[in-house]
């Protein structure tokens, strides 16, 4: 099983046993406004362009919140778990799941996660931490691109990856999938310490960062 499909399976079990109405991380979605966007993102492509194209993004919203309302949680679950139809590029493309899917469903199952009391980040296995590892650094100018302050990201055992160059700059140190969160604006959720003057570190904090 890939990374990608563990991740799928774990979000829907969760899902499954919080039900539709529970918070999630994402501003103003519980858990059955996430499975709706999974399953825009996968079955509906014409709808999932306003999810990366803002012009778009409101015809997505009403496609979103319809398919709430029409489909019992169960079933949008269940859709969830399936994956994609087999006419998809998910389908069609070798190994395109585990390239687009592995971070996708990561983030989103910390975002259920770790909106519930009494989270603790997870033990990955060490090949998908060294995954996100090269992910994150690979993608940080880009999740980074926003932020008001140079940024170098620092994994925990002493690699660093440039984020943005400028000065001042903060330094940010995290196991990868806490770097993972933090560069996809999960800032307040993430387990990360930051160097630098006490201004830059809280305007790095307050931007919206991610893609």
């Amino acid at each position: 099983m890939t990374h990608a499909r563990a991740e799928r399976e774990a979000l829907s079990d969760l899902l499954d046993r919080l039900g539709p109405d529970a918070p999630t991380l994402c501003e103003g979605w519980t858990t059955a406004d996430l499975a709706a966007h999974l399953v825009i993102r996968e079955h509906r492509p014409d709808a999932a362009g306003g999810i990366a194209i803002k012009p778009l993004a409101g015809y997505t919203a009403s496609v979103q919140n319809k398919l709430k309302s029409a489909k019992p949680f169960p079933a949008l679950v269940d859709d969830v778990r399936q994956g994609p139809p087999r006419w998809s590029p998910y389908g069609l493309v070798p190994g395109l799941d585990a390239a687009v899917n592995t971070l996708e469903f990561l983030v989103h199952h910390e975002d259920v996660r770790r909106a519930q009391p009494g989270w603790e980040p997870r033990e990955l296995p060490a090949d998908l931490t060294e995954i996100i590892w090269k992910r994150v650094s690979s993608g940080a100018r880009l999740t980074l691109r926003r932020s008001p302050v140079g940024v170098v990201l620092r994994h925990t055992d002493g690699r660093k990856a440039g984020g943005k160059k400028a000065e001042p700059h903060v330094v940010v140190t995290g196991d990868p999938m806490e770097l993972l969160l933090f560069t996809f604006g999960r800032q307040e959720h993430a387990r990360v310490s930051y160097e630098g003057d006490p201004v830059s570190v809280e305007r790095l904090r307050a931007t919206k960062l991610g893609m």
